[in-house]
C-alpha cells in the first residue's frame, strides 16, 4: 500500500469531481459551439463551470477564460498583456520575482529577448518578496508586475495584497501565479488588487489539461492561440468540455470544503513539523506564520536528499524534492538558492505536500520510514 505525499505536483481526481465529468465524455459530447441541442447541452456546462470558477476567487463569470492550464494561463497573461501595453506605448519594463514558476520565469526570459526590460527582484530567506521591493523596483516605464501567491516548492504566501493595492494606485498590471494556492486558501481577486490570476484544476482535485486565467473587466490582452470565436475571441480552440466541467465541480467543492480542509492540513502540519524537528540537523523551509496549509519542505545537514527519496520511495511513499516540473534536473533549486541556501543545503531537501485525503497516521508512517532510513544511511 502506498501513500501519497506530493499533492503540490498533482492531486487524484475526487470521485465527486469524476462523477460530474464522465456524462460529459460520452452521453453530452456536443462542442459547445454548435447552435443543435447537444451543442446547447455543451454550453450550459461550460457556462455553469465558468460560474463555479468565479465564484471561487470572487470574480464575475466574464472574467473568466479557460486555458489548458497554469502554465498557459502564465504565459498568456505575461505576453498577451506585455505586447498590447507596449504598442500602446505605455513602456516595456516588466517586474517579477526569483522565485517563480518556470512558466513566469521562462516567459519573461523570452520577452526580455523580444526587447523587454525585466527585473528579477530577491526574496528573503523565509522566500517572501518585501512589497518595498516591488515599490522601489517600480518605473515610469513600468507595464506589468508578476508575483506569485504561494510557493509551489517551500509553501510561503506571498503579500500580495499589499502588492496589488500599491500596483493599483499606479495603473500597473498586476498578475499572479495563483496555481498553488487556489483552491486551498481564500483568494477574493478584488481584495488582492489583482488584474490576472492564472490556476490549474490538477491541483485542486481536478483533472489534469484544464485552467483558467482571470482577467480583471476592462482589460484585453492578445490572443496567445489563434482560431476560432471561443473563449469571447479571446482563445481559439473547441472546448475541452469534460475537463472544463471538472474544473467547474472541483471550484466548487473546494470553496465548500475549504475551511475544513485547511484546519485539518494544519493539524498534520504541525504535526509534521514536531516530527521533523526532533531529528538532529533537519531545517524548515520556507515561513512558518504565512505558508500553505499542507506543503511542507524541510532539509537535513549533510544528507543527500536523491538516495533517501528513493528509500522512501521503495517503503511507499511518494514525496519529492521539490517541483516536478523541474524533475530530473541536475541543478539545484532555484528557489532554494534565492532564499540564501548552498546547493548543499538544497540537495538535501525534501518537499512533503499532504492533502484533502492524508491522515495523521500517513505522517505517523512516514516520519517512522524517514528516521528508519535515515539511520540506515549513516551506518552504510
Amino acid at each position: 500500500m502506498r501513500t501519497y505525499l506530493d499533492c503540490a505536483a498533482t492531486t487524484p481526481v475526487d470521485a465527486r469531481v469524476f462523477d460530474v465529468m464522465q456524462p460529459y465524455l460520452s452521453t453530452y459530447f456536443g462542442n459547445p459551439s454548435a447552435l443543435y441541442q447537444e451543442g446547447r447541452q455543451a454550453r450550459r456546462a461550460v457556462r455553469r463551470a465558468r460560474e463555479q470558477v468565479a465564484a471561487l476567487l470572487c470574480a464575475e463569470p466574464d472574467e473568466i477564460f479557460f486555458t489548458s492550464g497554469g502554465s498557459e494561463s502564465d504565459n498568456w497573461a505575461l505576453k498577451g498583456m506585455a505586447f498590447a501595453l507596449r504598442r500602446a506605448g505605455r513602456g516595456r519594463h516588466i517586474v517579477t520575482t526569483a522565485i517563480e514558476h518556470h512558466a513566469v520565469l521562462n516567459t519573461v526570459r523570452w520577452l526580455a529577448g523580444e526587447g523587454f526590460d525585466v527585473t528579477v527582484l530577491p526574496v528573503d530567506r523565509f522566500g517572501r518578496v518585501s512589497p518595498d521591493a516591488v515599490k522601489a523596483a517600480v518605473r515610469e516605464d513600468t507595464i506589468l508586475v508578476s508575483v506569485m501567491t504561494a510557493n509551489n516548492e517551500v509553501g510561503t504566501i506571498e503579500p500580495i495584497a499589499e502588492i496589488g493595492a500599491f500596483l493599483r494606485e499606479k495603473g500597473i498590471f498586476f498578475h499572479t501565479d495563483a496555481v498553488q494556492a487556489a483552491g486551498h486558501i481564500p483568494l477574493a481577486v478584488g481584495a488582492c488588487s489583482v488584474d490576472a490570476l492564472s490556476l490549474s484544476a490538477h491541483k485542486f482535485y481536478g483533472p489534469k489539461g484544464v485552467g483558467a486565467l482571470y482577467l480583471r473587466r476592462g482589460f484585453t490582452l492578445d490572443p496567445l492561440v489563434h482560431g476560432g470565436a471561443q473563449e469571447r475571441d479571446m482563445r481559439g480552440g473547441t472546448e475541452n468540455v469534460p475537463g472544463i466541467v471538472g474544473l467547474g465541480a472541483a471550484a466548487e467543492l473546494a470553496a465548500n470544503t475549504m475551511q475544513a480542509e485547511k484546519s485539518h492540513l494544519d493539524s498534520l502540519w504541525h504535526r509534521l513539523a514536531d516530527g521533523i524537528a526532533a531529528i538532529p540537523g533537519s531545517f524548515l523551509n520556507g515561513d512558518k506564520e504565512h505558508h500553505l496549509p499542507g506543503t511542507f519542505s524541510f532539509g537535513i545537514e549533510g544528507v543527500d536528499h536523491e538516495p533517501l527519496l528513493i528509500r522512501l520511495d521503495m517503503d511507499g511513499f511518494s514525496v519529492s524534492a521539490g517541483s516536478a516540473c523541474s524533475a530530473g534536473s541536475l541543478e539545484p533549486s532555484h528557489v532554494l538558492l534565492a532564499m540564501g541556501q548552498t546547493k548543499a543545503q538544497a540537495a538535501s531537501v525534501v518537499r512533503v505536500s499532504m492533502g484533502r485525503f492524508t491522515t495523521r497516521e500517513d505522517v505517523d508512517a512516514f516520519l517512522t520510514s524517514l528516521r528508519r532510513n535515515l539511520n540506515a544511511m549513516q551506518k552504510a
